[in-house]
């Protein structure tokens, strides 16, 4: 996938401040950094080595399982009451999909903004509240990811 232009522009840049000025981001995380070198994880079976410590990386996603009202009832791995929970989809190349949200029921950000209930129906709520102009900078700011 090419580097997106769009990133740099005035509308990318509001877009993302609304963005996260919403609440999008509290899931749709820009950035997350790798533990540190050395660091041994899954129960000292791995050691980070320098090659991935230390390291920022822009997912758009906390990649955690939140009940955002569109689950398909298949439970997770935390048993039952995972069954509504979905992982935080990464937002990073979303300029390219024409399908949006985990069933691809949505085909435009608007869209897949306002589907989204239950624990983010209070960033739903902020985006409606936006103007047409205001939500339209934030469309912007997700073409350029």
């Amino acid at each position: 996938m090419e580097p997106n232009s769009s990133a740099a522009t005035v509308a990318a840049r509001a877009g993302s401040r609304l963005f996260e000025q919403i609440g999008c981001a509290l899931c749709h995380t820009p950035t997350i950094v790798t533990a540190p070198e050395g660091t041994p994880i899954n129960g000292g079976t791995f050691t980070v080595p320098a090659a991935l410590g230390d390291k920022a990386f822009h997912p758009f996603s906390d990649f955690l399982l939140h009940d955002v009202g569109t689950g398909d009832g298949i439970v997770q791995n935390g048993g039952p009451r995972t069954r509504n929970r979905l992982r935080t989809a990464p937002l990073w190349g979303v300029r390219v999909r024409n399908r949006l949200m985990h069933d691809g029921e949505s085909v435009t950000f608007d869209d897949a903004i306002q589907r989204h209930r239950g624990e983010a129906a209070f960033v739903t709520g902020n985006y409606q509240r936006l103007s047409g102009q205001q939500k339209r900078l934030i469309s912007k700011f997700l073409e350029s990811l």
